[in-house]
């Protein structure tokens, strides 16, 4: 009987796949139309365009229409021309993670870039595109979560499977904040997405910033300001995806991405290809609607798997934070962390204190914590709506024992709030340090 089924199981196997063929029939700016596979393609699945030349095109179908279905390419159009064949592969796209992924480098396709060699194949696919959780099968935001940066540690709480972000312009420190936490945050993983940098600024990050001590835990998906949109939305996707694998394997992930915006971005450019109407700033309704479906997939998960910890920084352009992914992004996450630039000026981490916000807080806090955290709120508060004042001479000493108080502290918190790159704290020597700045007791 055994070798029976194993004769048939050769014979399945020489069986030639199935090949279904289409044609180009016109291209347009980045879409090409190609007529044939209506029938057989759906939203998302990969097709390969088969040139002169030998030249290979993967694509993905981003519409259909009554004829002809709509595919953009992951490359350029550069050689591709009318009547090339068109092969439809996978319905969806996936990748097979294993833990031997930890301390690599991959794209947008999860194939390394590193000269490390191959990756291993893990056994499980998983899908790049996965919905959230149940909301009412989810756990509860677990216990605080040391991460390094005294300013995060105490006044912006960071949880396990909380979600924040973190808002600047450009050149405000966005991308040195994201290396600091990806070497000093205790937790089991780390996935790092960089969506749409610089290209010359990905290895910087890795070898100058995160650093071999940081990367071991981590893994880096790079998809750079050169690569197509459809790599940059889907290097955002397989980040998310690397998380949920080994957030199913139990561990605890740290998953960071920069930039939110640039993925918004790729989004937008798909959108207007396929003739989505454009709204506020050019983005299309797409744009919104896939921005939670991203978001939503970290948090704490179900029982018996590691929360996904997310730190997402998002590129406000022209300074202006109620644009319109930062105004999205915000209504989605759990708090947070304005970078601004004059503070930028004089000190680093540049987070405006009083413009931020951790939203686990004040519940993830003890009383202790909490009345802290309030006296120097207040005495930031008070310094910033006094300091022109200060500034010109016009205050008297005396006027106000507020006043008197914030301007007593405004140097030891200034200092507090000042961190260098190879400086961390933990939780317990954050709230010391701090206390410390403005002699706060116990009992006060």
């Amino acid at each position: 009987m055994n070798n029976v089924l194993k004769k048939i199981a050769e014979e399945v196997n020489n069986i030639p796949d199935v090949i279904i063929k289409g044609k180009v029939s016109g291209i347009k700016g980045l879409i090409i139309s190609v007529r044939g596979l209506r029938k057989f393609a759906s939203i998302g699945s990969r097709c390969e365009i088969f040139s002169s030349g030998d030249k290979t095109t993967s694509a993905e179908v981003v519409a259909i229409n009554a004829q002809e279905i709509l595919l953009m390419p992951f490359d350029d159009v550069t050689g591709i021309s009318a009547n090339d064949d068109v092969v439809l592969k996978a319905a969806e796209q996936s990748v097979y993670p294993s833990p031997e992924w930890l301390g690599r480098v991959v794209n947008a396709f999860g194939e390394p870039i590193d000269d490390k060699g191959a990756l291993k194949k893990g056994t499980t696919p998983y899908f790049l595109k996965r919905s959230p959780p149940p909301s009412q099968s989810r756990t509860r935001v677990g216990e605080k979560m040391n991460v390094g940066i005294r300013a995060i540690n105490t006044f912006l709480s960071l949880c396990r499977g909380q979600r924040m972000g973190i808002f600047a312009g450009s050149g405000v420190g966005k991308s040195m904040m994201i290396a600091m936490l990806a070497k000093y945050a205790e937790t089991d993983v780390k996935v790092i997405g960089l969506i749409g940098e610089r290209g010359r600024e990905v290895q910087e990050f890795i070898e100058d910033y995160l650093g071999e001590e940081g990367l071991k835990r981590s893994i880096v998906v790079v998809a750079t300001s050169d690569e197509s949109a459809l790599l940059r939305r889907q290097a955002a996707n397989l980040t998310l995806s690397l998380c949920e694998y080994f957030s199913d394997q139990g561990k605890e992930v740290l998953c960071m991405m920069d930039s939110v915006t640039r993925y918004a971005m790729a989004l937008r450019e798909i959108g207007l290809s396929v003739g989505e109407p454009p709204t506020a700033k050019g983005y299309t309704p797409g744009v919104f609607a896939e921005l939670p479906r991203l978001l939503e997939r970290a948090g704490p998960m179900l029982k018996g798997r590691g929360a996904i910890t997310a730190l997402f920084s998002v590129l406000v352009e022209g300074d202006d934070h109620n644009e319109p992914v930062a105004d999205a992004v915000r209504g989605i996450i759990d708090g947070h962390i304005v970078l601004d630039r004059n503070i930028a000026a004089r000190r680093y981490p540049a987070i405006d204190i009083l413009k931020s916000v951790s939203r686990m807080i004040p519940k993830c806090n003890n009383e202790y914590e909490n009345k802290l955290i309030s006296k120097s709120r207040g005495l930031i508060s008070t310094f910033e709506e006094m300091a022109d004042m200060i500034r010109i001479g016009a205050y008297k000493k005396g006027s106000d024992p507020l006043v008197d108080e914030a301007i007593k502290y405004s140097e030891g918190l200034e200092n507090f709030l000042n961190q260098a790159y190879n400086e961390h704290d933990d939780l317990e020597s954050s709230y010391l340090k701090l206390a410390g700045a403005i002699d706060f007791k116990p009992n006060a």
